[in-house]
């Protein structure tokens, strides 16, 4: 009897500890259940955070851009102006600016940037460069992701510069930094802010 007595006491312990270790693994469980909700709101804010710095930092390029562009009357400044715009806040390789000429009624080729054998003027209305300062919209490809710069004929994009409804000039871009694939909503405020304030 006594021996029963002690298998059935070994038992209970053992029961017991067996019901404590299942407790424990519970409460384990709620433990990571929580580090890892903890986990994700802490991604989450980090994510967010990256997202408002990224903000702050479009915004901070947006005046220094625009601050850069009225600094100046001189056209060859501006011109200069514009390029590092499209170099440094677009993150264009190739790149041509053309400007609209009463006389001939011709986009003439002012400057050009990682890509030569452009030629010296485009007619008003011809191919892709000229219907977009024709018409004063703004011309993007579906694909801009390239090694190599597109043809000339063959624009990523094509941002009219205007003074209200006249179109004055216009920037064609052939390639963007490799590891650009598309263009991005601070793109976007940038060509908006070189197509009016460049162009006045």
């Amino acid at each position: 009897l006594e021996a029963s007595g002690g298998a059935q006491a070994v038992d209970e312990r053992v029961q017991a500890l067996q019901a404590k270790v299942r407790g424990l693994e519970e409460k384990l469980a709620e433990i990571e259940a929580r580090f890892r909700k903890g986990e994700e709101e802490n991604k989450e804010f980090a994510d967010r955070y990256i997202e408002i710095e990224e903000q702050n930092n479009n915004l901070a390029n947006l005046y220094v851009a625009s601050y850069q562009l009225h600094s100046t009357l001189d056209y060859q400044e501006v011109l200069r102006i514009v390029q590092e715009i499209v170099i440094n806040l677009i993150g264009a390789e190739a790149f041509h600016i053309l400007m609209v000429s009463e006389k001939t009624a011709r986009l003439e080729l002012e400057c050009s940037e990682g890509q030569g054998g452009a030629p010296e003027s485009v007619p008003l209305g011809e191919g892709i460069i000229g219907q977009a300062a024709q018409t004063g919209e703004n011309y993007f490809a579906d694909a801009v992701a390239r090694r190599d710069p597109s043809p000339f004929a063959e624009p990523l994009a094509v941002i009219p510069l205007k003074i209200k409804d006249s179109v004055i000039g216009v920037i064609s871009i052939n390639k963007l930094l490799v590891q650009k694939t598309q263009f991005t909503t601070m793109d976007y405020e940038l060509f908006t802010l070189l197509a009016g304030h460049a162009a006045t």
